[in-house]
């Protein structure tokens, strides 16, 4: 992999791990409210774990397993 596709990458793993962190917050806020809307929590909770399984996926892309 060159150097440019993995700092794209990096860029991008960044970004979704921010993204993660923001949706964590936001259900955080959402599950401490008086009036809960289950239907968006159950949305953002679906989100979180597709950024999780995407976080995963360019982590993996970028520390391959090395066999020893």
């Amino acid at each position: 992999m060159d150097k440019a596709k993995e700092q794209e990458l990096r860029e991008r793993l960044a970004r979704l791990r921010q993204e993660h962190r923001d949706l964590d917050s936001a259900i955080h806020a959402l599950e401490g409210a008086a009036t809960r809307d289950q239907l968006q929590l159950t949305r953002l909770k679906k989100r979180k774990l597709h950024l999780k399984d995407e976080i995963t996926a360019l982590e993996d892309r970028l520390l391959p397993d090395i066999i020893a």
